[in-house]
């Protein structure tokens, strides 16, 4: 059987919608070492690594690993041993589900932490139902709409009160790269290059 034959234009694509090679990979159907030969030719592989974990969420960098998504999907391993956030991550990280909505392709992130506002959404209500025709990622919009309130009666009074209702003890450390900072000064949230990145977050 002959192989697939990957041109520039589809590396550059799979690059562009996943956060590694690996995930780039399976975003194209072919196995790594395919993709990996493609990649290098067209010099396209280096800078697709992400060995410091960039855009990962520190919760999934445990010793429990998880399994291919695959098995989840298929129904061979049960999703209940693993946290809903992690199976969530890895859906989009492995390039089964696209990080926007289903219904109106919403994808902006947000600015200093790169996230974006998407639930995962079963549509038999079976939270083990990892089927690909049975989850769909939704902006809070279309869930409210499609779905159903996202927040309770106390959670929406908090959420409209004037007074900061939500407290944490939990310090949130942020890193912002030159292409946040970039896109915070064309808001009009410019700062000093006197101040530290820590001092202009805490302003904002």
């Amino acid at each position: 059987m002959r192989k697939k034959f990957l041109s520039k234009e589809q590396i550059v694509a799979a690059q562009g919608k996943t956060l590694s090679n690996l995930a780039a990979s399976r975003y194209l159907h072919v196995s790594y070492q395919h993709y990996k030969k493609y990649a290098k030719m067209y010099n396209l592989f280096e800078g697709h690594l992400n060995q410091s974990g960039k855009g990962v969420p520190k919760f999934l960098k445990s010793s429990k690993k998880m399994p291919a998504m695959i098995e989840i999907i298929e129904g061979r391993i049960s999703a209940s041993h693993f946290s809903p956030a992690k199976l969530k991550y890895s859906l989009i990280e492995q390039a089964y589900l696209l990080e926007e909505c289903a219904v109106c392709k919403f994808k902006e992130k947000r600015v200093l932490d790169y996230k974006t506002p998407l639930l995962l959404h079963f549509k038999d209500k079976n939270g083990n139902n990892y089927s690909l025709n049975n989850i769909q990622l939704l902006c809070y919009n279309h869930y409210f709409l499609q779905v159903g309130d996202i927040f309770n009666k106390n959670d929406i009074k908090q959420l409209e009160s004037n007074t900061e209702q939500f407290k944490t003890t939990e310090n949130v450390e942020f890193e912002v790269d030159d292409y946040h900072l970039q896109r915070l000064r064309e808001l009009g949230l410019d700062t000093d290059e006197d101040n530290d990145t820590d001092q202009y977050i805490s302003r904002i």
